[in-house]
């Protein structure tokens, strides 16, 4: 099959398109011919090498953990999809080789859930690990409550989009921090936008003079401090990005496969609750540009990577079974 993959660590040209062996499909997994795949920053943080010391590689490495697409073969133990299913998936393993910049995916049901049917294929690709993130630091980690004020850093890009629309689902207040070219879409989320940088902490105490009861930190860094200090009595603090949250008392969270969470977070945006918004798409072929724009820090969104199908009456061949694969 093609699919994107890398040899060894370093930079987007490490990134090579072409013929890999085919996954094979093990008893509790399903084949999953791919629709499209989502970019995350972990995505090139793993190219480079970054987390070596957590995840080994088994190289050749496919990236990508994000996935929408079609079941073509369950497993033998597999009762809960069957051929033709639209599924998402945040498909992470505790190590890093066969990722979803392919055609197709070995996906185990643990990391699956039924596709919003409200969500194009490359909206649906950018739900799961973004959107498993948000919803367990906001209802699993720091609990939010309705009438409380959160705090979330960098609310325009992939993960703090849909964490604005969480919180606010969850009857919260939601202060947004972003650039100024993205305070409308920021609103149009539910959230307040401030303008993040210096003054931040004075921008957020003019909106919220007590302070937040929950800061959500995606950033790290200036970001990271510059919440405990805006924290209110009693109040909770999170952050994907740093851990030198540990320090200032708060969770320090990394976002876990888990089919249950990910099927409500599919049930929410098919209930119009949760919507993802799509900046770029990219075909499959040229997934470095899309991991060099992810790199570049400044998504509005998520940014998309599409697996090009055969003609219409292929695709349904694939849909009643008859893959051919």
């Amino acid at each position: 099959m093609k699919a994107i993959s890398y040899s060894r660590y370093g930079g987007p040209e490490v990134l090579e398109y072409g013929e890999v062996g085919d996954p094979k499909v093990g008893p509790d997994a399903v084949l999953v011919k791919v629709r499209a795949a989502a970019v995350n920053p972990v995505d090139w943080k793993c190219r480079e090498g970054y987390l070596d010391g957590m995840l080994e590689p088994v190289f050749p490495v496919v990236p990508g953990w994000d996935v929408s697409g079609v079941v073509v073969q369950p497993g033998v133990s597999v009762t809960e999809f069957a051929v033709g299913d639209e599924v998402i998936g945040y498909v992470r393993e505790d190590f890093l080789s066969r990722g979803t910049f392919a055609e197709y995916v070995a996906a185990p049901v643990r990391t699956l859930a039924r596709k919003p049917r409200t969500l194009s294929f490359e909206e649906a690709a950018g739900l799961p690990l973004a959107g498993l993130t948000a919803y367990q630091v906001l209802i699993k980690v720091l609990q939010v409550k309705r009438g409380e004020t959160v705090l979330i850093h960098a609310a325009a890009g992939g993960v703090g989009s849909i964490a604005v629309q969480i919180a606010r689902h969850l009857g919260a207040r939601v202060i947004g921090t972003a650039s100024e070219g993205n305070h409308d879409f920021v609103r149009s989320l539910g959230g307040e936008p401030v303008i993040y940088g210096a003054g931040l902490a004075d921008r957020v105490r003019g909106l919220a003079p007590e302070g937040v009861d929950v800061a959500f930190d995606t950033v790290g860094g200036d970001a990271l401090r510059a919440s405990v200090n805006l924290l209110a009595a009693e109040g909770r603090l999170a952050s994907i990005a740093d851990p030198d949250v540990l320090g200032y008392g708060g969770r320090y969270s990394w976002v876990r496969p888990d089919a249950e969470d990910l099927q409500r977070l599919a049930d929410l945006a098919e209930q119009g609750v949760v919507s993802v918004h799509v900046s770029d798409t990219f075909p499959l072929e040229r997934a470095a540009d899309a991991h060099r724009l992810n790199q570049e820090g400044r998504t509005r969104g998520k940014i998309v990577v599409t697996v090009e199908w055969e003609t219409e009456a292929e695709q349904a061949d694939e849909q009643a079974g008859a893959t051919g694969y």
